[in-house]
């Protein structure tokens, strides 16, 4: 009796230290806690939000103080490749709000000895062209400066989305259908000063086939005012690519 008791209390013993390194070995092989998981679609919306709002912000400071300023534009057209006009214009916005362009050298003489029927093609590729160029012109006009009430009214939609570029340093915000229904307005920002850096744009004139993409870089003056330092429009479906230069921004004396 007492070796069976004896028996028993060994028994006892090893299983108790089985278990014991049974949840060791548990304890040692639990897999580590899984990664937390990428930013929450609200939590998204939250940066996205916050972005929106910096960009208006900055869209309407810098929209006021450029009224207080004058500045010299550079127009030049390349068509298929070669520059066919350069103009540049002493710039300021007037007392309706709205820019006012003063040409800063007379227009070249035209040539009026053109005739026959060659002289007609040209006239009329030249109408051809004034007439791209107007609606082009039209198009930069309504996606430069970007509006913050469209900026405002899309995001409201849901039509506007984030891409980090470079955490914490910069971000996209990607805006659809701002202006043309599949139209895209994107504008990068510094997330460290909130200063806009750049925007892109994909539209298009009176329909999808004559696509139209914007590439503005941004610069900021002195006391911080944001202003589009060079703008390249290019319609590809008439080989025309047009580069407008602002630059000599000079506060004007009241």
């Amino acid at each position: 009796m007492m070796r069976t008791k004896k028996i028993i209390a060994a028994l006892g013993c090893v299983l108790a230290l089985t278990g014991a390194t049974m949840v060791a070995l548990a304890q040692e092989t639990t897999p580590p806690a899984a990664t937390p998981p990428a930013a929450a679609p609200a939590d998204a919306k939250a940066a996205a939000a916050e972005h929106v709002a910096a960009i208006k912000a900055n869209l309407m400071q810098s929209m006021q103080n450029l009224k207080g300023y004058q500045w010299t534009e550079t127009q030049v057209v390349n068509l298929k490749g070669e520059d066919k006009s350069n103009k540049q214009f002493s710039c300021s916005y007037g007392a309706d709000g709205k820019v006012v362009k003063t040409p800063l050298a007379a227009p070249a003489a035209e040539d009026k000895e053109k005739r026959g029927v060659r002289g007609k093609i040209v006239e009329n590729k030249k109408e051809e062209m004034g007439e791209y160029m107007q609606s082009a012109v039209a198009l930069v006009k309504s996606y430069i400066p970007p509006d913050p009430a469209k900026i405002q009214a899309a995001k409201d939609a849901g039509r506007v989305s984030l891409t980090v570029l470079e955490p914490g340093k910069r971000v996209k915000v990607d805006i659809k259908d701002y202006e043309k229904p599949g139209d895209t307005l994107g504008i990068e920002l510094d997330t460290a000063t909130n200063q806009i850096l750049g925007l892109t744009v994909a539209s298009y004139l009176a329909d999808a086939k004559d696509a139209v993409t914007l590439d503005v870089k941004m610069a900021s003056l002195t006391d911080g005012t944001g202003y589009p330092a060079k703008i390249v429009l290019d319609g590809k479906s008439q080989n025309i690519k047009v580069t407008v230069s602002n630059s000599d921004y000079k506060k004007m004396v009241n």
